[in-house]
């Protein structure tokens, strides 16, 4: 049966473009999706790959696996892990590195998932849903502190304390939180002002989603284990949907893009820059009229540098 929810890819045409804008002059290439989702990027790229390439595609969550089983080209396979283990393929044996971040439309809108306040369910959270601890789970015993820090840095609450002190009072007083509606309700009655259009709740769910599947780590082992990865030539596409992410891949890039002088030895040869910035695109007024969820998108595109 065909799943119910369904995704529409963002800067599809235009991440592939970008992929595969510098190809090996011979041999076979290989190619990664790091955030397999629900294939969109996969299968076009399959589609315009040369019969001795591959692609290798890298998931978390479950029913990705699921769908990524219904592709039977034998140059592509998946791994049920973080795109954190990118590190684990051979060095320099990489010819493109897709990253696609963030959370996908069947996740948000599956009630089961707990991504969003605009559905009760669960408050789950996680990508992989097969291990780790739920946002349910963690809210049940942390502390204000820690709540407070989380909302704080990872969604840019400016109500961060209050809100960390109302879940905690509401754990003492009537048990732990353990649904989307009801945290949504909490932070509601807790945030009194708000940016027009936007749910109260929005920076909490996007804080706790981002902590509790450690987002920003993973893409900071991800972006380093490029560097390792990709062959001289070989090009690097992320897709980032807010500023916490798109500041981690600029400045990655931005440090990579130039030499690095040793203060240590000032007449010793600089070490050469290991990334070229390419470019940076955001989806067209056509793109976001089809699919409003693509108006926040961002893709970096960096190119990896001759190895000296």
């Amino acid at each position: 049966m065909d799943n119910p929810f369904q995704h529409t890819t963002v800067l599809l045409d235009e991440a592939v473009d970008a992929l595969l804008g510098n190809p090996p002059p011979d041999g076979p290439a290989t190619y990664v999706d790091a955030t397999f989702g629900r294939g969109g990027h996969s299968r076009l790229l399959l589609s315009r790959l040369r019969p001795h390439d591959r692609l290798i595609a890298f998931d978390k969550d479950p029913d990705a696996i699921q769908e990524a089983a219904r592709i039977t080209d034998a140059r592509f396979s998946i791994r049920h892990e973080g795109f954190c283990h990118l590190g684990e393929l051979p060095a320099g044996s990489v010819h493109g590195v897709l990253m696609d971040l963030g959370v996908s439309s069947p996740q948000i809108d599956n009630p089961q998932r707990g991504f969003s306040f605009r559905f009760d369910g669960p408050l789950d959270m996680r990508m992989d849903t097969t291990r780790g601890e739920s946002v349910a789970e963690w809210l049940a015993t942390a502390e204000v502190q820690q709540i407070s820090e989380v909302i704080r840095d990872y969604g840019e609450e400016r109500f961060a304390f209050p809100i960390a002190k109302a879940i905690v009072a509401r754990r003492q007083e009537r048990g732990p939180i353990s649904t989307t509606a009801e945290l949504a309700e909490l932070v509601a009655g807790t945030v009194k002002t708000r940016e027009p259009g936007q749910n109260p709740a929005t920076r909490t769910f996007q804080a706790l989603r981002i902590f509790i599947n450690a987002e920003l780590e993973e893409l900071q082992q991800a972006l380093e284990a490029s560097l390792s990865v990709l062959a001289p030539g070989g090009r690097l596409a992320v897709i980032s949907f807010h500023s916490l992410e798109d500041r981690i891949v600029k400045q990655f890039v931005a440090k990579h893009s130039k030499e690095v002088y040793d203060r240590r030895a000032p007449f010793a040869a600089p070490q050469p820059m290991k990334f070229e910035a390419l470019d940076r695109i955001k989806p067209g007024e056509a793109e976001v009229a089809r699919n409003p969820r693509a108006r926040s998108a961002i893709m970096r595109v960096a190119q990896r540098t001759e190895v000296a």
